[in-house]
């Protein structure tokens, strides 16, 4: 029969060699809970990431530069009340922060902008020229005062009003559409019209590209190769 000493050191190696095992099991459930946990907040990032990218793919193509624009006016709007505030012009804070270099590069894109873009419509045209006659009036504040003494109350006309036709403009006035007419003739004089179709010419080309090169050639090599042509046409070429 055993004594009781040797029970109590078969008892205590028994607990140390449970003891190492339990500890890998516990290190074991530990780094378990830690991967769950990253999956976890990878796969919410994931979604958040993804209705992020579905929003975006939602909004319009310009939602960006749009969204810095509103951005710069909150800002401006921001800086004209204060300066407001503190009594001041925002237009001349605002040139004071403006750099050398900025300056600089602003006066350079605007002079390399072209001002006149070109025929597009006759929409577009007749827009530009609403606008450039509108930018060449200069408001004769004399004479609005004048009218608006002679006309009374009909100065701001209303459906009862009978002042139609009884304006009668000053030959100043006159003198001024007539000269912008004039201008308006002598530019249209200048444009040049487009070059009529001409059945009688020989067709030497496949299509409109082919046309245009062959123009080009022969404005450049004509006078060399015209004599080439010629017996060519004849059937007495060499």
């Amino acid at each position: 029969m055993a004594s009781s000493a040797e029970v109590v050191a078969a008892s205590n190696a028994e607990e140390t060699t449970e003891t190492p095992a339990a500890e890998k099991r516990e290190e074991r459930l530990r780094k378990f809970r830690e991967l769950h946990f990253k999956r976890n907040e990878a796969r919410k990032l994931n979604h958040q990431e993804v209705v992020e990218e579905d929003k975006r793919l939602k909004l319009p193509s310009n939602w960006e530069a749009k969204k810095a624009r509103l951005e710069y006016e909150l800002i401006v709007d921001q800086k004209k009340k204060e300066c407001a505030e503190r009594g001041e012009d925002y237009n001349r804070v605002k040139l004071l922060e403006i750099s050398a270099e900025d300056a600089e590069r602003w006066e350079r894109k605007k002079k390399k902008k072209n001002p006149d873009p070109g025929f597009s419509g006759y929409a577009e045209a007749q827009l530009r020229q609403y606008q450039r006659l509108t930018k060449q009036i200069k408001p004769d504040m004399a004479n609005y005062e004048r009218q608006r003494e002679e006309c009374g109350e009909d100065f701001h006309p209303t459906s009862n009003s009978l002042i139609h036709g009884t304006h009668v403009p000053s030959k100043e006035s006159v003198d001024r559409m007539v000269d912008d007419v004039e201008k308006q003739i002598e530019k249209r004089s200048k444009y040049s019209r487009r070059r009529a179709y001409n059945d009688d010419a020989d067709i030497d080309y496949i299509n409109e590209r082919n046309a245009k090169f062959n123009k080009k050639a022969e404005r450049f090599y004509g006078k060399y190769t015209a004599e080439i042509k010629q017996n060519l046409e004849r059937g007495t070429a060499v």
